[in-house]
Parts: C-alpha cells; sequence; structure tokens
C-alpha cells in the first residue's frame, strides 16, 4: 500500500486531501503512478493537464518523476511554492 496526499489547490480540486492505494502493477516510478492516476481519476488527470509544474514529495523529499516506488512509500503532491 501507498499512502497519497494531495495539498493545497490540488487538494481543493481533487475534493480529498488523501488516499491509500495498493501500488498496481506495472506502477515502477512517479511518473508510472501520474499516468495511472490520470487514467482513473478523471479529476487528478484535469489537475494534471492543467498544472504540469506539480511537485511531488516521497517520504516528505521532493523528488523527479523518476523516482523508484516502494511499498509503504508516501507520496504528496503539491503546487510550485511562490514567496518572497
Amino acid at each position: 500500500m501507498i499512502q497519497i496526499h494531495y495539498f493545497a489547490s490540488i487538494r481543493e480540486q481533487l475534493e480529498k486531501d488523501k488516499e491509500q492505494i495498493s501500488l498496481p502493477d506495472g506502477v515502477a516510478s512517479i511518473d508510472e503512478l501520474i499516468s495511472h492516476l490520470q487514467t482513473t481519476d478523471p479529476k487528478f488527470n484535469a489537475v494534471i493537464n492543467t498544472n504540469n509544474k506539480v511537485l511531488v514529495a516521497v517520504n516528505q523529499t521532493v523528488v523527479d518523476r523518476s523516482y523508484k516506488l516502494s511499498e509503504n512509500d508516501e507520496i504528496a503532491f503539491f503546487p510550485p511554492m511562490t514567496g518572497g
């Protein structure tokens, strides 16, 4: 199982803050997880298509989309941060 958390505007668009899913067969990286979520969740697909600069963290460390996933990982999706 993996735990997925959604933050800020992504949480608002998906109307959920987290979910727990089994790591699907054939899904070994963040990029493959994103593709899987896009095909299974139309709202997630819309979020990714609207903002392809979504940041991803695994176990509280920001990673790129080639990062390899493991069982029990905690994945977080959040929009780019701005500040000043």
